[in-house]
């Protein structure tokens, strides 16, 4: 099963992973890699995607993606070294990973995050991920569905109002008729 990692968060505070799972009324539910409980995070809660994170580069930044992706093809199936292990041995590991990391915005501590992260999806979840391409053109094939439903509702909708105009005019008119004779009786009787 390939992962979505828009719905993967990193909570400020909080150890791990979690995946999104559903918007509370004050914030979010989301559960953790690890231990797989459910917590509602409020709306003050420092939260983020993993889709939304980026590497320093000498040019330009990396989707953290993209690292993962570069990880994977290093180690293979292997957990990535330990985020606790020697600094020297992570930016070594890192100089590998991504050759061209800015040294001077991309610190160990980051570095220290990206391996646990990616220790943690290569554990509970999946370094396949979904392709944002097709993601993208299911969204719009959602969108066209949910627009031609909604013309189809409109479009049943109109029919039947025409449908309860033109009762309300027979109505209107078979009315009409009975008030006419009823008038005509008056009349007659009147004179």
């Amino acid at each position: 099963m390939k992962t979505d990692l828009k719905k993967v968060l990193s909570i400020s505070g909080q150890s791990g992973l979690f995946y999104y799972v559903a918007q509370a009324k004050n914030g979010i539910i989301a559960e953790s890699f690890s231990t797989k409980s459910r917590s509602v995070f409020g709306a003050t809660a420092r939260v983020t995607s993993l889709a939304d994170i980026s590497i320093y580069t000498v040019n330009e930044e990396v989707a953290l993606r993209k690292v993962l992706e570069d990880m994977h093809a290093i180690l293979g199936e292997e957990q990535a070294p330990s985020q606790k292990g020697n600094p020297n041995d992570i930016k070594a590991f890192f100089s590998k990973a991504i050759p061209e990391y800015d040294q001077d915005r991309f610190y160990v501590s980051h570095m220290k995050k990206v391996l646990e992260w990616y220790n943690l999806l290569l554990q509970y979840a999946s370094l396949d991920f979904e392709d944002e391409e097709s993601e993208s053109e299911e969204a719009q094939t959602q969108d066209v569905e949910a627009k031609e439903n909604k013309q189809a509702s409109k479009a049943n909708a109109a029919a039947s109002a025409k449908s309860v105009k033109a009762t309300s005019a027979k109505a209107a008119s078979a009315n009409a008729a009975a008030a006419k004779k009823t008038t005509k009786s008056v009349q007659r009787k009147a004179n």
